[in-house]
């Protein structure tokens, strides 16, 4: 007992010396830093650490502030493509945006630990301008991702990353200096460059009445001439303007208030997207403290009225059915083709159709019990309660023959909900009828360039393709319609799933070496989180009680065959989600076996909020 007393005072002993050691050590250094003027530093006291730590971040930003404003020597001025001035901001507002957690180049040191805490946080002058320079080369990343979802026709995507770019790039030094040379090779002022790219995104998008019920309005929306992929806008109703609406493959709607008579609405496309930018903290603080830009371009008057004649339209809506923004790099090939709806079998798929949206219309749900499975209309009572459901569009029904049971397509329904900032979707409704010609299954189809990515992979037998296709508008659905039996059921009892979490970069006096995590590029780190199966369901049952809605949009198909297990493909795929708390954009990996497609399992889930600069995205090969 002797013996561990004395082992314990030569362990406190050794302790306390180190301790000392370590605070002189940390004294010196912070006298060193004091004395220098290669440093800024900032000093901060509290109650305890945790304040006295963000108290010597402030001081420092403040002192940072000063310094880089010092030898600016003037006002952070963004000037728009006419050479006038058009925004003007204090540049000290703006460098209050470099919070925990883009400053992660920094040191700190506490010399005094509560209940009278004093923190000292301190960088090296040298470093300052590297903070600018990450925040510069996120700016360019989002451009490029600008231009490469206008490829695709995806509207919403483009004004989002321009317009972020935008606000990150008016929170440098010296903004108007960052030269963008573009696909032709011609090198423009970023700033201005991008307000022109989304004046002129603007200017390509038409909307066009498509008839009124009540007081639901039908818009047709295009962009260069093509059914818009996706974009969001808002509208004035009368009183005030409304939430976030989403359309999707050139159909939208607008909700007027009761009693509305005027002969137009004014519509404004989205794109600032304030309440999304809480996935990325940094683009949340910097849209806080600048100064916005005004984009005039983004309204336009939208007149109640069909001036089209029958000719015209039939036409412009064989044109919204045909066309699409396809992100396929190969020549097109037609996919399977539709069972034709003259045919014998056809018309009796498509009178229970009619009778079905005959019930929805009317929401006399009951008068079409018989049309269902029960498993059908267990799903089918589930999308009536998805928000208020409304039938947009039917004309553009099409069959499929499916391994020998039907599917219908085109039917085209808006969903709208009362909590969110974002109220209202359009999604296709896709039904799936058994041997018994009922329907058995109803899904969200994926958007007509999603559904080109599959059905036009020439290389696999029609019927992978709409496995493939299948398998993906049942995932999306089971989400949305918090399907939590049938995601269990297609998940392997063995599934990898990694769900990736976004947190702050630590500072560089944490240790973070236990923590299972990749590093992205900016400043954040990944968690890379596996759970089991029953725990990830687990945290998803805890989702769908708190969110009225989920929304899932799929974009950016990349799917590969594996090379061993017959049917089995990786999925990789853009995933923006949507819910009534929350939302972020990611993309999603899928490893999945469809050897029985009415049975598919998911042996492999992966998420990731951005490409890593490094590896790009998860790979069936990094498994």
């Amino acid at each position: 007992m002797k013996a561990n007393k004395q082992y314990v005072m030569g362990r406190a002993v050794a302790l306390c010396t180190c301790l000392l050691l370590t605070l002189t050590v940390s004294a010196q250094t912070w006298e060193e830093v004091r004395d220098s003027e290669d440093y800024i530093y900032g000093e901060g006291y509290g109650a305890t650490v945790a304040e006295a730590e963000q108290n010597a971040l402030s001081n420092l930003i403040g002192k940072i502030a000063t310094n880089v404003t010092g030898e600016a020597q003037s006002s952070l001025r963004t000037q728009n493509s006419n050479g006038k001035l058009d925004e003007e901001s204090q540049f000290t507002q703006t460098v209050s945006t470099y919070s925990q957690a883009t400053l992660t180049n920094t040191e700190q040191r506490v010399l005094k630990t509560e209940p009278d805490a004093y923190v000292v946080r301190w960088i090296k002058k040298s470093e300052v301008e590297k903070i600018f320079e990450s925040r510069k080369r996120k700016a360019i990343d989002m451009v490029e991702a600008a231009i490469r979802a206008e490829k695709k026709g995806k509207v919403d995507d483009v004004l989002r990353n321009y317009y972020w770019a935008l606000t990150l790039l008016k929170s440098l030094q010296h903004p108007n200096e960052v030269m963008y040379t573009d696909d032709d090779g011609d090198e423009h002022v970023l700033t201005n460059w991008i307000k022109e790219e989304m004046d002129d995104t603007f200017d390509d998008l038409k909307v066009i009445y498509d008839g009124r019920e009540g007081n639901d309005v039908h818009l047709s929306i295009t962009y260069k001439d093509k059914p818009v992929n996706s974009v969001d806008y808002r509208f004035w109703d009368g009183q005030s303007w409304s939430a976030i609406y989403s359309a999707k493959d050139g159909w939208g709607i607008l909700e007027l208030s009761p009693g509305y008579e005027g002969s137009h609405v004014q519509l404004q496309f989205e794109y600032e997207y304030a309440g999304e930018s809480k996935i990325d903290k940094e683009v949340e603080m910097v849209l806080n403290a600048v100064k916005g830009t005004p984009m005039p371009d983004a309204f336009t008057n939208v007149r109640l009225e069909n001036r089209e004649k029958p000719k015209e339209r039939a036409e412009r809506m064989e044109k919204m059915a045909n066309e699409s923004f396809t992100t396929n790099s190969v020549e097109v090939i037609a996919p399977p083709a539709p069972v034709a709806k003259k045919d014998k079998d056809a018309s009796k798929y498509m009178k229970t159709l009619e009778t079905v949206v005959d019930a929805i219309k009317k929401k006399n749900y009951d008068a079409v019990r018989s049309s269902f499975s029960d498993a059908g209309w267990d799903m089918f009572t589930k999308l009536m309660r998805y928000g208020k459901g409304k039938v947009l569009d039917s004309s553009d029904i099409r069959l499929y023959d499916d391994n020998g049971s039907m599917l219908v397509r085109g039917l085209r329904m808006s969903f709208s909900f009362a909590s969110g900032g974002r109220k209202s979707f359009v999604e296709d409704v896709v039904f799936a009828f058994n041997d018994e010609q009922k329907i058995d299954n109803i899904a969200f189809g994926l958007g007509k360039t999603a559904e080109d990515d599959i059905l036009n992979k020439g290389v696999w037998e029609e019927k992978s393709r709409f496995a493939i296709m299948n398998f993906l508008e049942n995932y999306k659905t089971a989400y949305a319609l918090k399907r939590l039996d049938y995601i269990r059921s297609i998940f392997d009892d063995d599934a990898v799933i990694i769900t990736g979490s976004v947190v702050k970069q630590a500072s560089k006096n944490v240790n973070i070496e236990n923590q299972s995590s990749i590093s992205q590029e900016g400043n954040v780190i990944i968690k890379k989180n596996r759970q089991t199966k029953d725990e990830y369901l687990a945290n998803l049952k805890r989702c769908f009680e708190r969110n009225e809605f989920v929304n899932i949009r799929f974009s950016n198909n990349d799917v590969i065959k594996m090379g061993t297990g017959g049917e089995s493909y990786a999925i990789q795929i853009q995933q923006d989600y949507y819910s009534s708390t929350y939302g972020d954009k990611g993309y999603l990996m899928l490893m999945v076996d469809i050897n029985q497609p009415t049975s598919p399992l998911i042996k492999l889930r992966t998420w990731q909020p951005e490409k890593d600069p490094d590896f790009g995205l998860y790979g069936p090969g990094d498994f």
